[in-house]
């Protein structure tokens, strides 16, 4: 199954936390291939942290060589742009013929989830994420696939 990783978990590995076991633990049970997909909307959320946070070179060099090793996806495809208008159609319990389950009215969702759940829904990619704001997608659009980070 092909993967796509979400922002946090880009983050995660960046800054090798205490999460990058499970990190790879769980890329290792459900990847078979060499590819991993990121968003390049994950990559302006972490040049955002890197600026905010005043990375030095070391650190965004090491930034640029992690990249380097994901399939970076642009917003330029028109599936893609469909398909983050109508999650978050979804997600406002907005569509008719596809509720939200459980009886949920809405999921508000940031802008920059709503990308990356389209990058991994048209990639027909399972989400890998530490963000439960995802998981009333699982199912219906992509593969939802928590990590827990409070292990």
């Amino acid at each position: 199954m092909t993967v796509t990783i979400d922002t946090n978990i880009l983050l995660h590995l960046l800054r090798k936390t205490y999460l990058v076991p499970a990190i790879r633990e769980t890329l290792d049970e459900i990847e078979n291939e060499d590819t991993i997909i990121l968003s390049i909307t994950s990559i302006g959320e972490i040049e955002s942290i890197a600026h905010q946070r005043n990375y030095g070179k070391k650190k965004r060099d090491y930034l640029k060589k992690l990249i380097r090793n994901f399939l970076v996806v642009p917003i330029e495809s028109l599936d893609l742009v469909d398909r983050y208008a109508e999650i978050d159609a979804y997600s406002q319990g907005k569509l008719k013929d596809n509720a939200l389950p459980g009886g949920l009215s809405s999921r508000n969702m940031g802008k920059n989830d709503l990308w990356i759940a389209a990058t991994a829904s048209v990639t027909n990619s399972a989400l890998i994420t530490t963000d439960k704001d995802f998981e009333h997608l699982d199912g219906v659009y992509l593969d939802y696939v928590y990590v827990d980070p409070n292990q």
